[in-house]
């Protein structure tokens, strides 16, 4: 009978055993919370959480299409008696999107077989701007007239018609060849020169951006707007992605989907999300986030933009238009 207890007490003891639990069950939109995964385990039954194993330092998991993201996890040991060791992962979570939320099983597999936690629910508070005004000011509806616009209007005015549309088109006419005339000085124009490659215009209006030196002069929320909108455009312009209409999370999973520049996007992901904070809760960055948030769209338009290859004299002309080039982030000198 005791050896039965003991053989049983070292099978329980041998288990693998995973627990998960969030710092707060109630987040503010944008704040960050802390996953905390302890895994207990014997010291010869190493195993992983997939979910993480292939992240890099630096990196993040998304959970819920995108709307919840697990930063980069780290390893801590708690404690070790004999061969049973205590292990805990410190995961932090945001999420830019209020609501209630539930986090998977988290699963831990080892050589020889898994074990999951229990799931997780926290719910997102939204940011709030401002106090909601009682509803004011609104006229009674008033009764219909017994006459229509018709009956109002003139006999004459009503059978000619036509005449008055075609005054109304002259007019129209003359008011915009009018107004094109003191702008260039002539009813008809030349085509308009090239337009500025996305990524000379970028830098050019990022430049300008740090002339005005809004940030410094206490307008962070203008210099993030500004500075969002240049990105925004860039990429609309760049890969054609209809920035100015979606969210973070909209944007962020797009640019995955564009090979070329997938590595890049860490860039992107670190100016709006700090740009969230500051437009929508308000919150006041360092000047250290400033500037990084600068140095990052910088870096992200120049390592995105596209080069023309060196060609001979001769396939200038075919080259110009084939729009033939090479991806600054493919290729980083030399001849092409």
């Amino acid at each position: 009978m005791p050896l039965l207890a003991l053989l049983s007490a070292l099978g329980v003891h041998s288990q693998v055993k995973v627990t998960a639990s969030l710092d707060s069950a109630s987040i503010m939109m944008g704040r960050v919370d802390t996953l905390r995964l302890i895994v207990e385990r014997d010291a010869d039954r190493q195993g992983v959480f997939p979910l993480f194993h292939k992240a890099v330092p630096g990196g993040y998991t998304t959970l819920a299409g995108d709307t919840i993201e697990l930063g980069f996890p780290r390893l801590d040991t708690l404690k070790q008696e004999g061969k049973r060791i205590t292990e805990r992962l410190v995961v932090p979570v945001q999420v830019f999107d209020s609501g209630t939320y539930r986090l998977p099983p988290f699963v831990y597999i080892t050589a020889s077989d898994s074990v999951s936690s229990a799931s997780l629910e926290f719910c997102v508070r939204p940011v709030q701007v401002g106090e909601n005004d009682a509803i004011a000011d609104f006229k009674d509806i008033s009764d219909p007239s017994d006459r229509s616009f018709l009956d109002w209007m003139p006999d004459w005015l009503y059978e000619l018609w036509w005449l008055w549309i075609l005054a109304i088109l002259g007019i129209a006419a003359g008011i915009y060849f009018g107004m094109k005339y003191r702008k260039t000085g002539k009813f008809m124009t030349l085509p308009e020169k090239p337009q500025p490659k996305p990524w000379t215009a970028a830098l050019d209006r990022l430049e300008k951006l740090k002339a005005k030196k809004l940030w410094e002069n206490g307008m962070e929320k203008e210099y993030f707007t500004e500075l969002t909108d240049i990105l925004r455009e860039y990429l609309y312009k760049r890969f054609g992605i209809n920035a100015m209409e979606m969210t973070t999370n909209q944007i962020m999973s797009k640019l995955a989907d564009q090979k070329d520049v997938r590595e890049k996007r860490d860039y992107v992901r670190k100016i709006l999300a700090i740009a969230d904070f500051v437009k929508f809760a308000k919150v006041r960055p360092l000047p250290a986030d400033n500037v990084a948030a600068f140095d990052n769209a910088v870096n992200f338009v120049k390592e995105t933009a596209i080069i023309e290859a060196p060609a001979s004299e001769d396939a200038k002309e075919d080259d110009a238009k084939s729009g033939s080039g090479v991806n600054l982030s493919d290729k980083k000198g030399g001849k092409g």
